[in-house]
């Protein structure tokens, strides 16, 4: 037996596919490709499948991961070809691989936030004045008890680089968030918090993650 990290892409339709819906997807097309599976022991046996950081709704993404156990012989290339021949369109694997860290070391990821306005220029200037602010307030889901309340946090010390700039018709944010099992800032949560304060509104927008790294910046795989 030996575990093997399975890197893949997300785009297109497929953003609007739920972590547990793409849990099941790929369990399935594991199955269609006849990749042989490890599978855990007990009463209910089921394939060993660790996601390395699940994806918000909605969001792209180029560096998702998936961690699974092969028995029997199959090289790597093989499990990308077979996999690729049965994933749906927007969803493609693109490294199969062994020697992978943990995903405790996940820091940081690099999102790209791409927003189109009726003014693009006046937006970008009040983007950049919110995010200059020492602190930036969001309203953030969480538990009183049993109860659902939104509590006010600062998630300026979660933003760790930012770039904004118009390009062509969009305004183009790039944002380095923390990530990962010590904190993490949900990318729509970062979005919505920054357009609420700058009062505006978007006529279109698009959101993808395109790395993880660990807290020395270096990419992690």
């Amino acid at each position: 037996m030996r575990e093997v990290r399975l890197l893949f892409s997300k785009t297109d339709r497929c953003k609007y596919i739920s972590h547990l819906d793409i849990n099941r997807c790929m369990s399935r097309a594991l199955t269609r490709a006849k990749i042989p599976l490890w599978y855990t022991e007990g009463f209910n046996p089921h394939p060993y499948m660790i996601f390395s950081l699940p994806l918000p709704l909605g969001v792209e993404s180029m560096c998702e991961s998936l961690e699974i156990r092969i028995i029997g012989e199959i090289t790597n290339e093989e499990i990308k070809n077979r996999l690729n021949a049965v994933l749906p369109d927007g969803i493609r694997i693109l490294d199969v691989y062994e020697d992978f860290r943990d995903c405790s070391q996940i820091a940081f990821s690099d999102y790209v936030f791409k927003y189109e306005f009726q003014n693009n220029e006046e937006a970008v200037k009040k983007i950049n004045t919110v995010l200059q602010r020492d602190s930036i307030t969001a309203l953030k889901r969480g538990k009183q008890g049993h109860k659902k309340v939104l509590k006010e946090v600062n998630i300026k010390p979660l933003i760790d680089q930012y770039g904004i700039s118009e390009r062509g018709e969009n305004v183009v944010l790039n944002a380095r968030l923390a990530a990962g099992q010590k904190q993490n800032l949900s990318p729509e949560l970062f979005s919505q918090t920054i357009l609420n304060l700058a009062g505006l509104e978007f006529e279109w927008k698009n959101i993808a993650r395109l790395s993880l790294l660990d807290a020395n910046y270096n990419n992690f795989r």
